[in-house]
């Protein structure tokens, strides 16, 4: 069956067009809307198409990694319920989870968005962590784009918690310190279905396809991480061509950031 999914899929894409009638390189409606979660620190929700993921960050004072003594810490998460997708189960991470999780963490990490060094309290003993929760309420394909773009609104539009004098924190109340930022990355995926290439893919189409490059790319337009996926290898043009489009894409959701 996959192999005449397939095939009609390529009969749509040679013509230029897809299953929901966009062109190749379009995108689907997308929304943003911070600040979804008010009980975080910082949160958004992110929509693209009928796919829906909210992002929250938490901030929490804890003792740094042994290797990094004097940087504050960096956690992502991902949840995949199966209310938002049948094909999802409950209990672990699965793998699906983890890569979200990892690409998402990757890009922030690479392009040092978070000035980690502002987060030291007191070298080897206590830094503030920021952790990131994604959780899809309907997942209907490109969770990586959705789940990176919800990800950094979230870090935008986060404030610290407020102390007290004994250096703990309350929760309830919400200073005006916003988080180091120093850059803001932006994943763009692009996939490879036969000889074609396309961005923010549906579900059925993420079924099908070939390969999978994920950009992260900075403000500057200056790539900081790439993620493969799929099975079928990329030659060197094919990996350049994705990632001129990823580089163009970019502006668009630059734009909605801003």
């Amino acid at each position: 069956m996959n192999r005449e999914q397939k095939a009609h899929l390529l009969h749509a894409l040679s013509k230029g067009t897809r299953y929901d009638g966009r062109k190749l390189l379009e995108y689907r409606k997308i929304t943003i809307d911070p600040g979804f979660v008010h009980g975080a620190e910082g949160s958004a929700k992110v929509c693209i198409g009928d796919t829906e993921i909210i992002a929250g960050v938490k901030i929490a004072l804890e003792k740094p990694y042994p290797d990094t003594p004097d940087r504050g810490n960096l956690m992502v998460n991902a949840e995949l319920r199966p209310m938002s997708n049948p094909n999802f189960e409950s209990g672990p991470p699965g793998e699906k989870a983890i890569e979200l999780s990892r690409v998402v963490d990757r890009g922030i990490r690479e392009s040092k968005a978070i000035d980690q060094e502002k987060l030291c309290i007191e070298k080897g003993e206590k830094v503030w962590s920021v952790i990131i929760d994604m959780v899809p309420l309907n997942a209907s394909g490109n969770l990586l784009d959705a789940g990176a773009l919800a990800a950094l609104v979230a870090l935008k539009n986060t404030v610290f918690p407020a102390l007290t004098e004994d250096g703990v924190i309350n929760y309830d109340e919400k200073t005006k310190d916003k988080l180091p930022l120093q850059k803001e990355p932006i994943e763009i995926t692009v996939l490879k279905i036969g000889e074609y290439f396309i961005i923010d893919p549906i579900e059925e189409e993420e079924a099908l396809l070939d390969a999978r490059l994920t950009v992260a790319i900075t403000e500057e337009n200056k790539i900081c991480a790439i993620q493969k996926g799929g099975t079928e290898p990329l030659s060197i043009t094919e990996i350049d061509t994705m990632v001129g489009i990823a580089q163009d894409k970019v502006k668009e959701l630059r734009k909605l950031v801003r």
